[in-house]
Order: C-alpha cells, then structure tokens, then sequence
C-alpha cells in the first residue's frame, strides 16, 4: 500500500471518528463544541480539530472523550462498524 493511499485511508477514519463525536456530542444535549470541552475539562481547540477531523487523535484523548459518553473503544468501534455495514445494504 503507497503512501498517498495510507494517508487517505488515515484522513477518512479520522473524519468518521469525529463525525461519530460530534454526533455523540450533540445527543448529550450540546449544539456547541467549545462548550462541551470546557464542561469536561478538554482543550477547545484540540477538541475541535479531533470533531472536523483536522488531527490524529491520540489514544490517551480518545479514551477521555469515550469516557465522558460512557463507552469503550470496543463500543465505539463497534458502532462505527455498524454505521459502514449498514450504509452498504
């Protein structure tokens, strides 16, 4: 696999995970990004960037962020695989 590809498939993943926050996000009730940060603590603008996509998430953050909704990576993960299995039917 070439580079380019590696770097597109990194750049897709990282947009769904952020989608899959920002979804997460506003079904605790927040329209708004920056508030959701400084309610739990989370750097505005990291949190921002890891929502649109615009930074690989560190593991470390991801799991604070999983954290504050309850979940596991596994359920995350999990949930993002349903998402892609049911947009293909």
């Amino acid at each position: 696999m070439g580079a380019v590809k590696e770097e597109e498939i990194l750049s897709i993943l990282l947009e769904k995970v952020g989608k899959k926050l920002e979804d997460l996000r506003k079904k605790q009730g927040y329209t708004s990004h920056e508030t959701f940060a400084y309610d739990n603590e989370l750097p505005r603008v990291q949190y921002w960037r890891i929502e649109k996509g615009k930074t690989n998430v560190t593991l470390k953050s991801l799991v604070k962020i999983l954290a504050i909704h309850k979940l596991t990576v596994e359920e995350f993960f999990a949930d993002l695989l349903k998402e892609k299995k049911a947009t293909k039917k």
